[in-house]
């Protein structure tokens, strides 16, 4: 082979963010209903475990009418892949057109929001402490990334950290930002609009609209308006 012939790189066109939004097929939305008329919130958790592994049309059509049946409110087109979790999703609020991977878990608080926008990405293996959190529309979270929305005081010090008071934090990423693989998320940080996150990145202070950044823990590299 020679080296003329080894391919670079290439350029194709996005198929999430594109997808128009369409209605669910009508049978889910029934589906949905029954599923809230015959099983309460701890019920569908054991429903879900059935489903939450395998790979065919039927898993997957069950995980999403389960996430419908107990979310606060899920818009159409949510794909849930296989092995994704969650705890107390009567707090979430889903857009429409939201794909979550699979292995990837939000972990809510029974007091707490999470909001997600309208199709945002959220790659697999993926976790959030969801317990104040807000993801804007076409949000792309990768592979890995995670976002941690408290942590301990480990206040006063004679104590272990483990039992001092939990302080939860807000955590904000505008629309439109993209979130690296294997990124962190610190408690109380803000992403602004069209934002980049790198791989890898320990995000400590909040990052303005339109910024690229990336290291540890995280700094601007530049903004991505400058770019000619």
């Amino acid at each position: 082979m020679s080296v003329e012939s080894i391919e670079t790189g290439r350029r194709t066109t996005s198929i999430h963010g594109r997808r128009a939004i369409a209605d669910d097929p009508q049978f889910e939305d029934g589906l949905a209903d029954w599923l809230a008329s015959n099983y309460g919130t701890d019920s569908l958790q054991d429903v879900y475990a059935r489903f939450a592994v395998g790979e065919g049309k039927l898993d997957a059509l069950m995980r999403r009418a389960i996430w419908k049946t107990a979310a606060r409110s899920c818009g159409s087109g949510l794909q849930v892949g296989s092995q994704a979790g969650f705890r107390n999703i009567e707090t979430f609020e889903i857009g429409a057109n939201v794909f979550i991977g699979t292995g990837a878990y939000i972990q809510g608080r029974h007091d707490g929001t999470c909001i997600i926008g309208d199709h945002v990405w959220i790659g697999p293996h993926a976790y959030f402490d969801a317990r104040n959190l807000i993801l804007g529309d076409y949000v792309g979270w990768g592979p890995g990334a995670k976002v941690l929305g408290s942590q301990h005081t480990g206040m006063p010090v004679s104590e272990p950290v483990i039992t001092t008071d939990l302080e939860i934090k807000p955590v904000r990423i505008g629309a439109g930002a993209d979130i690296g693989t294997n990124a962190t998320i610190l408690p109380g940080v803000s992403i602004g609009e069209g934002a980049i996150i790198g791989a890898g990145a320990v995000v400590t202070t909040d990052i303005p609209a339109y910024a690229i950044a990336a290291g540890v823990p995280a700094r601007v590299l530049r903004h991505r308006k400058d770019a000619k």
